[in-house]
């Protein structure tokens, strides 16, 4: 515990496992949340008297399996797997965003390898069809280089082809594309169903590439911050990015997830953000900026407490050890290895002003990296 203003501030311990760990450092649970379970598979699909698949799942199950996942990958696994099960039988599927160029970015039935491939194809023109000479004009449209990776993931084998666009306030998102390998068509009552289906999924495509975008706004303007102090003293430009680049580093070695690894990188961008009123006491007036935004509370203590020392001579609490939140440890090995430039003199501060391990890890992470 410390004081602050008369009230008491928990601090967390994050212990680092020994050096030699076979298994690497795993982020202590106190900064784990609960992961969603993955989608369950598609339930085989149930068809009424006339042939056609009917809805399955109650539509609470199916946005509750939406919103376990909100990315773009996550929600269109799942709707790739409703649709199949609208059209009942034998159904593979991926998906495409547009996003300058058209990616597929999840799969049903094919291999994860195709996730991530820019391609070219039948949605091009943002209206539903049916294809019925299969893969032959997604082989038509892109480079021999492509076919290759089609042919290991089965194109060749497609016989028919729906193509539904998806599409949000007049703007083209991308496409869902289902492949049939074996025989049967595509009842008109299931691709109307689909249809719909993908009516009712784009929203949610559109309201993550807000939500990207907005995140890549905030950081924007955060950066433009830092920038704005730093240009104070034309030695300290660029200084907060340096910082912010090797704390991410060191926090996906000691093994934060993404969303942990976003917050750390708030902390590294603003730890000096309080010098906009001077040097002294410049921590405390930073981590002032961050009051009030619940989810960079993590954040906003580290920049607090970035200038703890792991012997407990450092400020503004003079918390020891492993009592010194883990993102402020990083941040301070980060910016220590950045002002030094140096590893000799960084592992001079090991064991006394920085946290020893992760010292050491710095100087891993840095001399793995791959050279530009």
């Amino acid at each position: 515990m410390l004081e602050r203003d008369g009230q008491k501030e928990q601090t967390v311990h994050h212990p680092i496992p020994p050096p030699g760990s076979a298994t690497g450092y795993t982020a202590p649970n106190v900064f784990r949340r609960p992961r969603p379970q993955q989608a369950p598979p598609a339930a085989t699909p149930r068809t009424s008297e006339g042939g056609v698949a009917d809805s399955g799942p109650d539509a609470t199950r199916i946005l509750s399996d939406l919103l376990s996942r909100p990315t773009h990958t996550g929600v269109l696994e799942s709707a790739l797997a409703h649709a199949a099960t609208l059209l009942g039988g034998d159904v593979r599927g991926y998906a495409v965003v547009r996003r300058g160029q058209d990616c597929v970015t999840a799969v049903l039935g094919y291999p994860r390898a195709l996730v991530g491939t820019a391609l070219s194809g039948p949605w091009a023109s943002m209206r539903a069809r049916v294809l019925t000479d299969g893969a032959h004009e997604l082989y038509e449209l892109n480079p021999p280089e492509i076919h290759t990776l089609l042919n290991t993931c089965g194109m060749r084998d497609v016989k028919l082809s729906l193509v539904v666009p998806l599409s949000d306030r007049g703007r083209n998102l991308g496409a869902l594309v289902l492949d049939r390998t074996g025989p049967g068509g595509i009842d008109p009552g299931a691709q109307e169903a689909v249809n719909r289906w993908a009516a009712a999924v784009a929203p949610l495509l559109g309201v993550l590439d807000s939500r990207e975008d907005w995140k890549q706004t905030a950081r924007q303007i955060t950066g433009a911050v830092a920038e704005a102090v730093e240009s104070r003293d034309f030695d300290a430009l660029g200084h907060a990015a340096a910082v912010a680049e090797a704390s991410v580093k060191l926090g996906r070695a000691v093994g934060l997830a993404e969303r942990e690894l976003e917050e750390l990188w708030y902390a590294a961008t603003l730890h000096d953000i309080g010098k906009i009123h001077g040097e002294s006491g410049h921590a405390l007036v930073g981590s002032n900026f961050l009051h009030g935004i619940p989810h960079l509370s993590e954040a906003q203590k580290a920049i607090r407490h970035h200038h703890e020392r792991w012997d407990g001579q450092g400020e503004p609490g003079r918390l020891e050890g492993e009592d010194i939140p883990l993102y402020a440890r990083i941040v301070a090995v980060a910016n220590a290895y950045v002002r030094l430039g140096d590893f000799e003199r960084l592992r001079t501060q090991a064991g006394k002003g920085l946290d020893a391990r992760l010292v050491g890890l710095m100087e891993k992470v840095m001399l793995e990296a791959p050279t530009q």
